[in-house]
């Protein structure tokens, strides 16, 4: 494996194993801390979409669950709709494991084609996951969606 194919990341959430999963599936919540609604019906070998907010009905991202095992394990491959089919399509892997009274969430995003695509990676992912994290545990989602803040102060 290069050091490019995969990107990893864990955080802790005191929230329990099924409101992570809801807030992982819920097209709704997804729209409102990921800013696209995740639409599926979360059972293995089912289409989902990551559609825009603004009610175009676009999907910027597809794929296929893989594995939806509530509440504990969901995968799920992640393409690019315009991309040319590819014998191993990326996948993005979420474990949710109970760890005291929080939530260890575990992603796993596999297959990432090129250096340029495992940046993307780790821009985004932390990004997201903060603002699922924020609004499980306070409410709301950050003030300013984190991948629109820049380093410049």
């Amino acid at each position: 494996m290069n050091a490019s194919s995969e990107f990893g990341y864990v955080l802790y959430i005191e929230a329990a194993p099924e409101r992570v999963w809801h807030a992982l599936t819920d097209a709704d919540l997804t729209g409102d801390y990921w800013g696209h609604r995740n639409v599926s019906d979360w059972t293995a070998g089912a289409r989902w979409e990551h559609q825009r907010t603004d009610g175009s009905g676009v999907a910027d991202v597809v794929g296929t669950v893989v594995t939806a095992d509530p509440p504990r394990h969901l995968a799920m491959t992640f393409e690019d709709p315009a991309a040319t089919e590819t014998s191993r399509p990326p996948l993005v892997t979420f474990r949710i494991d109970p760890h005291s009274a929080t939530s260890r969430l575990t992603l796993t995003h596999e297959h990432l084609p090129t250096p340029a695509d495992h940046a993307a990676a780790a821009r985004g992912w932390p990004a997201v996951l903060s603002n699922l994290k924020s609004v499980l545990e306070t409410g709301h989602v950050l003030s300013r969606a984190p991948w629109e803040m820049t380093d410049d102060l």
